[in-house]
């Protein structure tokens, strides 16, 4: 088999059947770093042995078998882990045939699930929940999530460390959590997958405006999490809310990375098929909303974000509906981001004074030293009229981001801005004599 056919196939294999690798070999092991050990050792098999022998016909069996035999040989050399290879053993047949999957490993989905809840465990910082979450879940290399959030590979490689022995010393469970508990590991869950796309979607800092990357693994765990729990709208209303927010990622920016902002982009690029996927699992949401099942923020974001994928164009949205949805969302999840947001839409619906009062009531330190609020206090000031104290606003808003391409767009709107304040002044002065 040529070599690349077969490079392709692993990688195939890795991506679609890592975290549920590593889950049952942590509910075997009770040792996320041993798990990961024993599922790299059967990725560096694979990639030695399928080019010269083929790719196996259950490419995931055959990883799972070659990484239980790797663990009972490392266990049999363990004194004190001589019990967990009866456990192990017991499992595996002794014919050379590849067992099916299945067979191997029992609720083969609920490890999947396990492991996305031991990654998100309370012990852990969220930024080391989400650091683990895409190594052992996503599957993504140390270096892969270092350039993602602007460290070294070395500070990735030590936090992602800390966090599994965090995980040992703390004697953290694998089950999965029940009642009050695992309500409130499951918005831990999703709060890490919702933090790794909005760092994807809107970098915080460095030079570029996106990193896809992120965004897509994001949506690529938020679709695993609706498949393992099916019957939680809130998780078909994060997976709703990413898919048609990431519908619009190539209309973001321009060829030279520029940002292209919501009203001025081409929506011939937003990608359909993103969007069709978000509006299906909107509606799975409001299928179980409609048999009692409770939503929250995430369903009334998705909902929200429904309203511009409808529209034909910019004009076409309707602002008076995201408007009040966003007085909904501000009740049943408040917070200055929404109040923010809710800003947006009033001045949209209502006119720029309305957006202005709303912002108004918010402490200016709401949001510490983020460019967000003095930006839109800066489009709504622009749209009211108010040029230079648009341009002050745009200007204080460039001066905090961290973010070169969302500079470079608050700095040409705060010139913007000071352009129109000298044609007003112009204007009002009338024509020399």
């Amino acid at each position: 088999m040529p070599a690349q056919t077969a490079a392709d196939a692993i990688t195939a294999a890795w991506r679609a059947e890592s975290a549920r690798l590593v889950g049952a070999l942590t509910r075997m092991t009770r040792s996320v770093q041993l798990a990961e050990d024993l599922a790299q050792d059967a990725l560096v098999a694979a990639l030695e042995q399928w080019p010269a022998s083929g790719v196996p016909d259950n490419p995931a069996a055959w990883l799972m078998t070659t990484a239980q035999r790797r663990g009972i040989d490392q266990i049999r050399r363990a004194e004190t882990l001589r019990r967990k290879t009866a456990e192990i053993g017991h499992t595996l047949r002794e014919e050379d045939a590849m067992p099916d999957l299945d067979e191997q490993v029992d609720y083969i989905e609920d490890d999947a699930l396990r492991l996305i809840f031991l990654s998100c465990h309370p012990s852990l910082t969220p930024e080391s929940r989400a650091a683990l979450t895409l190594r052992v879940v996503g599957g993504l290399s140390t270096g892969e999530i270092a350039r993602g959030f602007l460290v070294t590979e070395k500070a990735m490689g030590q936090r992602i460390s800390r966090a599994k022995k965090t995980l040992t010393t703390s004697r953290a469970e694998f089950e999965l959590p029940s009642g009050e508990d695992r309500e409130r590991r499951l918005d831990d869950v999703m709060a890490v997958i919702y933090l790794i796309f909005n760092e994807g979607y809107s970098a915080t800092a460095g030079d570029d405006w996106m990193r896809p990357e992120l965004a897509h693994e994001a949506m690529r765990l938020a679709r695993m999490l609706a498949l393992l729990a099916p019957d939680e709208p809130e998780i078909h209303g994060l997976q709703a809310l990413l898919e048609i927010q990431g519908s619009r990622m190539d209309a973001r920016a321009d060829a030279e990375g520029r940002p292209i902002l919501l009203a001025d982009q081409d929506r011939g690029r937003w990608d359909q098929l993103l969007i069709r996927r978000g509006l299906g699992a909107l509606r799975s949401a409001e299928e179980l909303a409609a048999r009692g099942k409770p939503v929250g923020r995430y369903y009334l974001q998705a909902a929200i974000a429904a309203q511009h994928v409808r529209a034909t164009t910019a004009a076409d949205t309707d602002w008076p509906r995201i408007a009040a949805l966003y007085d909904i969302l501000a009740d049943a999840a408040p917070g200055p981001v929404v109040d923010v947001n809710r800003a947006v839409a009033h001045g949209r619906a209502f006119g720029p004074d309305a957006g202005l009062q709303v912002l108004a009531e918010l402490e200016p330190a709401a949001l510490g030293d983020s460019p967000l609020i003095p930006s839109v206090r800066g489009d709504l000031l622009f749209r009211a009229g108010r040029y230079a104290e648009a341009g002050e606003a745009f200007t204080e808003a460039a001066s905090r981001t961290r973010n070169a391409a969302e500079r470079s767009v608050l700095m040409r709107r705060a010139r913007e801005s000071l352009a129109e304040d000298r044609l007003v002044h112009e204007s009002n002065q009338g024509p020399a004599t």
